[in-house]
């Protein structure tokens, strides 16, 4: 991915956008090597577009193309637009607590470059997951929470956070970000949840599911706001359930849901293809 850019483009929709683009892209001397683009209404609607674009040089040229895309995209079409040079990968911290699955599974997927991301640390509550991680290369940062020291340990996370990361993933992370938290982290936070709520919150969902005569099992990964479990939906999918699964064979099914959509759900956001919109996403 050497000199490919991609040209990620959002706002409000009107004639007009798409030759722009390609006449700016074309301009700076590069070459579109694919372009998806979606509309919410072609008249009044909201528009996303995401080009991938080669330009010999890009490296040294970077500044320069964001500040034409931000004259002819920006100011004179009033869009977000934004240059991303493809090469560089997205360096994502990854919060977990005792479940391995989604943890061991983005791991596993980044080692096999699978995902185009970088993992510099992998923050925990328990101590569990330390020689998993650890074996991947990974530094692995245990820091015991309470209800008490909360705002403390969030402060460390922080400081750890803080310049050295583009994504915080929750894989089964069972703690409640703050408001405060969310505020200041300064970069999205995806989250992987069971799809059984909000019928069945909190402990042993997967047992309650099993005595409702639950037939799917699914799962949700979506960023993270104040709302708890209620940001934008990146992924979901669902695998088929029956009275003959007991309730350890729906946390199997359950668990292998999610490491899918959560793999999913991080690939496309390391490869700048998921728009947020409201509290909604275009996938693209």
């Amino acid at each position: 991915m050497v000199d490919h850019a991609r040209l990620v483009v959002q706002g409000d929709d009107r004639p007009g956008i798409v030759s722009a683009v390609s006449g700016l892209v074309t301009e700076l001397g590069g070459n579109i090597v694919s372009l998806a683009q979606a509309t919410s209404d072609p008249s009044g609607g909201r528009f996303f577009q995401r080009t991938v674009f080669y330009l010999p040089d890009l490296a040294t040229r970077l500044a320069e193309v964001q500040a034409a895309v931000d004259e002819r995209l920006g100011q004179g079409l009033g869009m977000d637009a934004r240059v991303v040079e493809a090469r560089k990968r997205k360096r994502v911290a990854i919060f977990a607590s005792k479940a391995d699955h989604c943890l061991l599974d983005l791991l596993w997927r980044q080692r096999r470059d699978e995902i185009e991301m970088t993992v510099p640390m992998v923050i925990s509550n328990h101590p569990t997951l330390g020689d998993d991680v650890r074996g991947f290369g990974i530094p692995f940062f245990h820091i015991p929470m309470t209800k008490e020291n909360k705002p403390q340990v969030e402060a460390e996370q922080l400081k750890l956070l803080a310049g050295n990361v583009d994504l915080v993933v929750l894989a089964r992370y069972m703690q409640v970000l703050s408001g405060d938290f969310l505020e200041q982290v300064g970069v999205p936070v995806i989250n992987i949840h069971h799809s059984f709520l909000p019928a069945f919150m909190g402990a042993n969902p997967y047992q309650r599911a099993k005595d409702r005569g639950v037939k799917l099992v699914g799962a949700t990964a979506h960023y993270v706001t104040e709302d708890l479990d209620e940001g934008p939906i990146i992924e979901q999918d669902v695998t088929r359930a029956s009275h003959e699964d007991s309730v350890k064979d729906l946390q199997r099914k359950g668990a292998s849901v999610e490491r899918g959509v959560l793999s999913r759900a991080v690939a496309w956001h390391c490869q700048d293809r998921v728009f947020r919109d409201g509290h909604t996403t275009v996938v693209l």
